[in-house]
């Protein structure tokens, strides 16, 4: 599996400041609705649901909140790079600007793992992490995420 795989870079944005851990799984919702066509409300419940269970804030800076859906036939990815670090009762207390949001179908064993541990062991590189913080294009954000991909791939 590759990052290209779940990740479209139409589902890539900079956002300036989100005020709230509710308010950025919103923002999720509202991206996730624009690019795979997931209803709102749905994706929304579904993250908070699984925050719940808790917090999906990893550790330096990175979150990667993540939810099953009905009617996914696929895992699909959402990457959002804040500008302003957003309190998320990470691990290791620190604020996040660096969230990978995935959703898998219900059914999704396997592949959800997989997908997670791919985005999580991509987001442990900190040259990569630098990269995709001195980054505010949209085009460049993604570019930095599949040429990761590509590196590790080889």
């Amino acid at each position: 599996m590759q990052l290209s795989e779940i990740l479209k870079p139409e589902a890539v944005r900079s956002l300036g400041q989100v005020t709230s851990k509710k308010r950025l799984f919103q923002e999720l919702a509202d991206l996730a609705n624009a690019e795979y066509k997931l209803p709102q409300s749905e994706v929304l419940d579904a993250l908070q649901e699984r925050e719940s269970l808790g917090p999906t804030g990893v550790g330096q800076g990175v979150a990667l909140p993540h939810a099953r859906l009905h009617g996914l036939d696929r895992v699909v990815g959402l990457f959002l790079r804040l500008e302003k670090p957003l309190d998320f009762d990470a691990v290791d207390r620190q604020p996040v600007d660096l969230i990978f949001a995935l959703l898998a179908p219900e059914t999704s064993g396997v592949d959800h793992l997989k997908a997670l541990a791919l985005v999580s062991r991509t987001l442990r590189d900190a040259d990569l992490r630098n990269k995709l913080r001195s980054n505010d294009n949209q085009a460049a954000l993604y570019a930095v995420l599949s040429a990761a991909q590509g590196i590790k791939a080889a």
